[in-house]
């Protein structure tokens, strides 16, 4: 079953609004598998990527994406319960904990992040900067229960 297959199955039984299809930028596979498990209740992304990508919006409250795997398999469905837009190094303890990677902490999150978001804002002509805002995202999976 392919992302779309999956949203069309859910779908059936509800009336819903906007939904987006994705994969995570980095260890997809990995990363959809903590999200299915409930492990992963959190994301994170560059506030710059949206302004440069004018096919992508923000997330919403209530919006619901299909995440998939590195194959574009669907894993599952989930939707966005919180987004706030913080400067990189205000992001908390508990934001880094929720995204459920690594040991959990805020020190390993800041790591990968800022390694991540270098890399990302580096292929677009862009500076990391510890003040630069991040989009958090905090979501709970709806599909399958």
């Amino acid at each position: 079953m392919n992302a779309k297959e999956m949203w069309q199955v859910y779908c059936q039984e509800r009336d819903l609004g906007r939904v987006d299809f994705w994969q995570y930028g980095v260890a997809a596979d990995k990363l959809a598998k903590l999200t299915l498990d409930g492990v992963k209740t959190a994301t994170a992304s560059a506030y710059d990527l949206y302004l440069l990508d004018n096919t992508e919006d923000l997330p919403e409250i209530n919006q619901y994406s299909v995440i998939s795997d590195s194959k574009d398999e669907a894993i599952c469905i989930i939707k966005t319960n919180k987004v706030t837009l913080v400067p990189f190094n205000e992001v908390t303890a508990e934001h880094a904990y929720k995204e459920g990677e690594g040991d959990r902490s805020l020190t390993y999150w800041r790591k990968v992040h800022q390694e991540f978001f270098t890399d990302c804002l580096k292929e677009v002509g862009l500076l990391f900067t510890e003040q630069m805002i991040v989009v958090c995202e905090e979501f709970e999976v709806v599909y399958p229960r």
